[in-house]
């Protein structure tokens, strides 16, 4: 999810649900550390709970990039073993780590101790070279150990040669059981699932198994899906917002991006997902995506792109 859910689409998003845990893009350390740090920590208040996900290997870097997170008031701190890409495999991030379960648990206890908040891990079931389920366990028992309560479980191994971060989305099958047996020799653990899983149905089917489920490029390229989460899965009686509600409250943070001198497409190429499945959706996806660069007055353009989905 790097560079898609940034603070505006975390906002946007949080429109369309009040209750799902958001997570930022995956920040490295280094980052936080030595670049700039206040653009990587910025958020709203409404984004509320958020998670900042980072990505590293260094227990004392992890360590204060948690509490930087901490003091900015996220709600949790994540750290990713489970990205495939070559970039970060040469700098010990992501599903590489998988390979050294004993780092991660330092990593894991650095971040515990330094933080109140709670830190949580996301990984994949295995990886090449270490896709047994005994090595799956003995990931799991060691980052335990060392006091980490919940695991997000993306149920692929990652391939860590030959295959691009898409591919490894999509080639390696994906073992909900092995999850679902995870689960059932870790009772005692939270364990979130994430990896293709399109619909709330499908949700309410794996929160039979799980403690709860993850949404990512689905809830990004198909954000109305959210609509109903409130509802289905955590007993909302509020009424659903509808596709045209979310875009109006939207619009006076819009506004506020435009005043400040900031450009309305850093904001609305997050939001072309609304337009899916109606008439006049594909003109809405072009009036936000390609006219918007041409408009003098992107309000209007916005305003205009709302009529369409009146009613919606």
């Amino acid at each position: 999810m790097m560079d898609w859910t940034d603070r505006h689409c975390r906002f946007f998003l949080r429109l369309l649900s009040s209750n799902a845990l958001l997570y930022t893009e995956m920040v490295t350390t280094g980052a936080l550390l030595h670049g700039d740090a206040e653009r990587f920590l910025r958020h709203d208040e409404a984004e509320h709970p958020l998670a900042l996900q980072l990505g590293g290997s260094v227990p004392a870097d992890l360590a204060a990039c948690a509490k930087l997170a901490e003091a900015a008031g996220y709600d949790e701190v994540n750290l990713n073993v489970g990205c495939p890409s070559d970039r970060v495999q040469n700098n010990m991030i992501g599903a590489c780590l998988m390979g050294h379960p004993a780092l991660v648990g330092d990593c894991v206890k650095a971040m515990q101790d330094a933080v109140q908040i709670p830190v949580t891990v996301k990984h994949r079931i295995g990886i090449n070279g270490r896709d047994s389920y005994a090595e799956l366990c003995d990931f799991v028992g060691q980052v335990r150990d060392a006091g980490c309560r919940s695991f997000t479980v993306h149920a692929r191994i990652a391939i860590l040669e030959g295959l691009s971060p898409k591919e490894n989305r999509e080639i390696p099958p994906l073992r909900y059981d092995v999850a679902a047996q995870l689960k059932a020799d870790f009772p005692d653990l939270e364990l979130v699932l994430n990896g293709g899983i399109k619909t709330l149905a499908e949700c309410q089917e794996h929160l039979k198994i799980f403690d709860g489920v993850m949404l990512g490029r689905e809830a990004y390229h198909n954000p109305y899906l959210l609509a109903e989460v409130d509802q289905l899965l955590f007993g909302s009686t509020a009424p659903v917002i509808s596709r045209s509600e979310a875009l109006a409250k939207l619009r006076p943070y819009i506004a506020a991006h435009l005043a400040s001198g900031g450009a309305m497409h850093h904001i609305t190429r997050h939001i072309l997902g609304l337009g899916q499945g109606f008439p006049g959706a594909r003109k809405f996806r072009q009036l936000l995506s390609v006219d918007i660069h041409k408009s003098k007055d992107p309000l209007a353009l916005l305003d205009q792109a709302g009529e369409l989905l009146q009613g919606r």
